[in-house]
């Protein structure tokens, strides 16, 4: 299947591929950071913003119903990809941060009574989190007096269940963790995580940003109470996510914008709000981005999920063999062999320079701390270069890659 998924039909799905940078063609791998949309769901938004563009819920007209019919289709297709059951429900976010500061948010504002967070309680990060399930945890913590606790991975970067065990408490009351690490591609145990988590009591958050678009986590599969992906990272358009998970557990939480649809009835000195998901998604919502979303669910369903993945981590395979023999590079968790991305870095060259040298040639990777600099502290490396897979990529473009990393050094040295 991974072949399959060479072939210049698939690719040429992809228009904004099918360019030259600097003279070379493209060789775009810096999808942990974004992917690009396919022409089907390219198709789908233009479909919708040129037949049904209205706004959702509020008007009896014929437009107003489509935009409607087409949201809501849309929440019940992504919830089917993401293997929700009838405790599930499903909202639409602007992306994997915007869905993780409304959990930390709505865990910690008093809204109309007490917060869920108290002075005292424990948040358990784990030490492989992007800052957006970072960031917010600390804000939660200092708005309630809780305290945040890290899950430190060990000298490789992995996570373990046993150091896990000894940190849960009876003040245990949030454990957050990623299902793919995006600075090292390491992919923890986290279904074994998340229920020794649950077990003790706590809620369970799940970053599923870089897994969705080839190891789609299925929700009724996992001991998670909420989960959050971005449309960008697979092949959907910008500006969109989900915050998915137990309906019991999004009840709790206060919601983060108020006014527009989310509320029932309103006087001068007070509201009443509607039920889940509308009382977390005030405002207008981005009808097209939904659509479009569901389109690359699609996408990835009709691909084959199984297909994408083995295919992303054939190159990863080959990107870290590659990489890992020439002198002076360091690769991050080679061992993470369910990646899709590969992190390195280069005796006496900064991963800046070699990401501009690599552009020159054509290929688009991604430098620096990956917004999780406590984890490249903790591993004691800096900055990296990052190479990102997706079903569009090919192990030719792996080839340039190494290649272009090999000359970058001769220069840069």
């Amino acid at each position: 299947m991974g072949d399959l998924l060479q072939q210049a039909s698939l690719a040429s799905e992809f228009p904004s591929l099918a360019q030259r940078v600097n003279g070379e063609p493209l060789a775009y791998l810096d999808n942990a950071a974004t992917t690009h949309m396919p022409q089907a769901v390219l198709d789908a938004m233009r479909e919708f913003e040129t037949t049904s563009r209205a706004n959702i819920h509020r008007g009896v007209h014929t437009l107003s119903q489509r935009a409607t019919d087409a949201f809501e289709r849309a929440r019940g297709d992504l919830k089917r990809f993401v293997g929700a059951g009838p405790g599930h429900e499903l909202v639409f976010t602007s992306g994997t941060t915007d869905a993780l500061n409304l959990v930390a948010n709505g865990l910690s504002d008093a809204g109309a009574g007490r917060p869920y967070l108290q002075p005292g309680d424990e948040i358990i990060v784990s030490g492989l989190e992007h800052h957006a399930n970072l960031v917010p945890w600390q804000q939660a913590a200092r708005r309630t007096g809780a305290t945040v606790r890290i899950l430190r991975p060990d000298a490789q970067g992995r996570l373990h269940a046993d150091d896990l065990a000894p940190l849960l408490t009876p003040r245990t009351m949030v454990f957050a963790v990623t299902a793919g690490a995006n600075a090292t591609g390491e992919r923890p145990p986290y279904e074994e995580l998340l229920a020794l988590a649950a077990e003790a009591g706590a809620l369970t958050v799940l970053d599923a940003a870089q897994a969705m678009s080839h190891d789609t986590p299925q929700l009724l599969a996992l001991a998670c109470d909420f989960m959050a992906f971005s449309g960008h990272k697979m092949y959907g358009p910008m500006g969109t996510g989900v915050l998915a998970g137990r309906r019991k557990a999004l009840e709790r939480l206060t919601p983060l914008r108020f006014g527009g649809d989310m509320v029932i009835w309103v006087s001068e000195q007070e509201a009443s709000f509607a039920e889940l998901p509308a009382r977390l998604e005030g405002g207008t919502p981005n009808v097209a981005g939904a659509v479009g979303l569901a389109a690359a669910a699609a996408f990835i369903e009709a691909t084959g999920r199984g297909a994408i993945d083995a295919h992303v981590r054939s190159l990863r395979a080959h990107a870290v063999a590659g990489l890992s023999a020439l002198d002076g590079v360091t690769v991050l968790a080679p061992h993470a062999e369910a990646a899709a991305l590969v992190s390195f870095v280069a005796a006496g060259a900064h991963p800046h320079d070699i990401g501009t040298l690599l552009d020159e040639r054509g290929i688009a990777v991604r430098t620096g701390h990956h917004c999780a600099q406590p984890l490249l502290d903790h591993l004691g490396l800096g900055p990296t270069t990052r190479a990102s897979f997706a079903l569009y990529n090919t192990h030719d473009e792996v080839e340039r890659l190494v290649a272009a990393v090999a000359r970058a050094l001769e220069v840069l040295r």
